[in-house]
């Protein structure tokens, strides 16, 4: 019996803040997969070496977790005052399933890289030495995202001093701008789909949860830590291996899901991984992050720990970055309650790999929050390039 051999496609592997994922130039894509679809599927799973019964992706590019499970599609932009359109698929790990409905916000500052690496900007975009200013239009949620990447001698600058907690090493600081991040394009059309900053939330078999409902940088559910069992202080080990925690979050995703209406039945819930996210919220205290530095209640305004693809994250997702710096800035919800009230413009937290700062500005308009952009730095780095392999018959 013959089998088809493999094929190799043009391929970029990178860490974008504290996640990494397998980059494409569109243009390098078989045919088949250069549209949306069922080939296209096919081929970010096999990349990834997903489904995977045994959950360690030993034959892809992933790492089992939901921060390692990612591809990414980059081109010349077709919007106007853009330089690259980006999109992004969420590997699921162990399901034949990969979710478009929403943004990698620490792949977007790669993707502010990558567009300068793979020929993607415009050479007289790019200074000799400086900053290049890279404009992204995120395609899963037709949202601008600026990237401002530093250069050195002509080329992207990946080393330096900027430390992420989350990520070993120091690199070069790039800050992202994620310009008017509230609704993304869900109906309804509001940065509180419910219309209110605090609701009550009623669960299936957990019961009635003071929410905050978000869709800034990605759907989010907000919940009080205290409320739920918690402390603010856990790290994954304390959730991920917990069966009946786990079964407890996805309800309450689910619910908000409903509440938020991104899904109409909550069966629809799992063809939508990525969103909502959920998030629990509590105030300072000091804590041990996963490396075994010490965070002091002193350093951070509040405390958040965020779950993705049902497990708890290790440090944070950009995107939920995002929704905790928009929803600290507007006075009465969870998070700006925990972060102790008031009107706020950026906010530090603290999470299980350490602390992060997001800003972001709100205003209410007859009765309407909105939000004009969220600021934060990350960093990116090539890890390695060249090709990846598949076997034909793969797509």
């Amino acid at each position: 019996m013959s089998h088809a051999q493999q094929i190799k496609i043009p391929a970029t592997y990178m860490r974008g803040g504290t996640s990494k994922g397998v980059f494409f130039r569109l243009q390098d894509l078989p045919a088949s997969c250069q549209v949306a679809g069922a080939a296209r599927d096919r081929l970010f799973m096999r990349v990834i070496g997903s489904p995977d019964p045994y959950a360690k992706h030993i034959d892809g590019m992933g790492g089992a977790t939901s921060s390692t499970s990612k591809c990414v599609i980059l081109s010349k932009s077709a919007q106007p005052n853009q330089d690259v359109d980006y999109l992004y698929g969420q590997v699921s790990i162990d399901t034949a399933f990969v979710d478009w409905s929403g943004n990698c916000g620490n792949l977007s500052t790669a993707a502010g890289a990558f567009a300068i690496h793979a020929g993607l900007v415009e050479a007289a975009r790019i200074p000799d030495n400086g900053v290049c200013v890279v404009r992204i239009w995120q395609a899963n949620i037709n949202k601008t995202i600026i990237a401002h990447v530093p250069i050195t001698n002509g080329q992207v600058q990946e080393t330096g001093d900027f430390e992420l907690d989350g990520v070993t090493f120091p690199a070069a600081e790039i800050v992202l701008e994620f310009i008017d991040p509230a609704d993304e394009g869900e109906e309804g059309g509001s940065m509180f789909p419910t219309g209110n900053v605090i609701d009550d939330l009623d669960v299936p078999n957990v019961g009635t949860l003071k929410a905050t409902m978000i869709t800034a940088g990605i759907p989010t559910v907000f919940v009080n830590a205290k409320d739920i069992g918690y402390t603010g202080t856990e790290l994954q080990e304390a959730i991920n291996g917990d069966v009946k925690a786990l079964a407890m979050f996805e309800a309450i995703r689910v619910a908000g899901a409903l509440r938020m209406g991104l899904i109409k039945k909550p069966e629809e819930a799992l063809t939508r991984q990525h969103t909502p996210k959920i998030a629990f919220v509590a105030p300072p205290t000091d804590y041990v992050s996963s490396s075994g530095k010490e965070v002091k209640a002193t350093d951070v305004d509040l405390l958040v720990r965020a779950l993705s693809m049902g497990k708890l994250h290790h440090a944070m997702m950009g995107t939920a970055a995002v929704a905790i710096g928009t929803a600290a800035a507007v006075s009465g919800t969870l998070v700006n309650l925990a972060a102790g009230g008031g009107e706020r413009t950026a906010v530090r937290f603290g999470h299980p790999s350490g602390t992060l700062r997001v800003g972001a500005e709100a205003t209410q308009t007859n009765g309407e929050w909105t939000v004009t952009k969220a600021i934060m730095s990350r960093s990116a780095r090539v890890l390695m390039e060249g090709y990846v392999r598949i076997p034909a018959d793969a797509v």
